[in-house]
């Protein structure tokens, strides 16, 4: 059993040609609103597409905009632990999606902000706990000692970017970056492979976008080429990924063993993800993954080499 402790946030979604620039003012399209927040679109990843008993620790204000995030964590099947704050509005974000898929987000956390360490629920019976980093920093550190106390695998997506704690650091099983916060985190300008050198954790996780992934677990490597779709709206691939990855690696206790298939479970439901809008609303169910699963072929040796190289690893030569 597992359980997401993190945000929650009403995304607020309008379509553009282009993102705009400083200063810029861009004529949008369609507007909706979506359920979001890294910790509700992972604990939403986890349960649909993972198919895990999924349970989530949350902060909403006492808002019209918590209705639909709790509606949105309930009909995917996600128990949830929630902390009404009457002081703050929940939590929002406003986010440019443009005609090429990319996006930009501004968050305003609002009641996210008010999680605090006293708020985690009995640990009885999870197995793996994931986090995020868009609620307070000492809660987070909090909740992964009492996981690590616990006997329960503790889990970090470091999203949004910042620099960590050591003490944090070193209470983790799997770090989930993605580059750029790879670089922050390890604090290093250099190759991937040279970030990853600088990390003690035992298993590091790296997502790529349209390039794949790469993982190391007990300096053992893995690389997943990305799979290929034509991409709409890439707003929650990244948690969908963390939330099928946990997901995968709940059913085995070895991390290392169960590394390469959760890659790429992973790595598909993320791909479907970013063929829909929303963030939540984008994530796909667990058989829509396995049929597109099979229906994939395994990467080929300039796909496995290429990525490698981009990692900073040299590819590997036939025997």
């Amino acid at each position: 059993m597992i359980l997401v402790a993190g945000s929650a946030n009403l995304d607020f979604v309008v379509r553009a040609a282009h993102i705009p620039a400083p200063g810029e003012t861009v004529l949008g399209r369609d507007f909706n609103t979506f359920p979001g927040g890294k910790g509700a679109n992972q604990a939403v990843a986890c349960a649909r597409a993972g198919g895990a008993a999924t349970h989530m620790l949350l902060a909403l204000g006492a808002d019209a905009y918590a209705v639909p995030l709790e509606a949105s964590l309930q009909e995917a099947g996600v128990q949830t632990h929630v902390v009404r704050v009457k002081e703050q509005a929940t939590g929002t974000a406003f986010i440019c999606v443009s005609d090429d898929a990319e996006n930009a987000i501004t968050v305003a956390p609002g009641a996210n902000q008010a999680l605090r360490g006293a708020d985690l629920p009995s640990l009885d019976g999870f197995t793996h706990l994931l986090l995020q980093l868009e609620t307070p920093i000492e809660a987070v550190t909090a909740y992964a000692k009492a996981a690590r106390s616990s006997g329960v695998q503790v889990l970090l997506n470091a999203a949004p970017a910042q620099r960590l704690p050591a003490e944090l650091l070193a209470l983790l099983d799997v770090l989930i970056v993605n580059e750029g916060e790879l670089a922050v985190v390890a604090d290093c300008s250099g190759s991937m492979a040279q970030c990853l050198a600088r990390l003690e954790v035992p298993c590091v996780v790296v997502t790529l976008g349209h390039r794949g992934c790469c993982a190391r677990a007990e300096g053992v490597y893995s690389f997943e080429s990305a799979f290929q779709v034509t991409p709409i709206d890439t707003t929650g691939a990244g948690d969908t990924f963390c939330g099928v990855l946990v997901a995968a690696l709940s059913q085995r206790h070895n991390v290392q063993q169960a590394l390469p298939q959760a890659l790429r479970r992973a790595s598909a439901a993320a791909a479907l993800a970013c063929t829909r809008l929303g963030a939540q609303s984008s994530i796909p169910t667990q058989a829509e993954v396995a049929a597109f699963l099979a229906t994939q072929t395994a990467p080929t040796e300039a796909q496995d080499a290429e990525l490698r190289r981009f990692c900073g690893f040299e590819p590997l030569k036939p025997i």
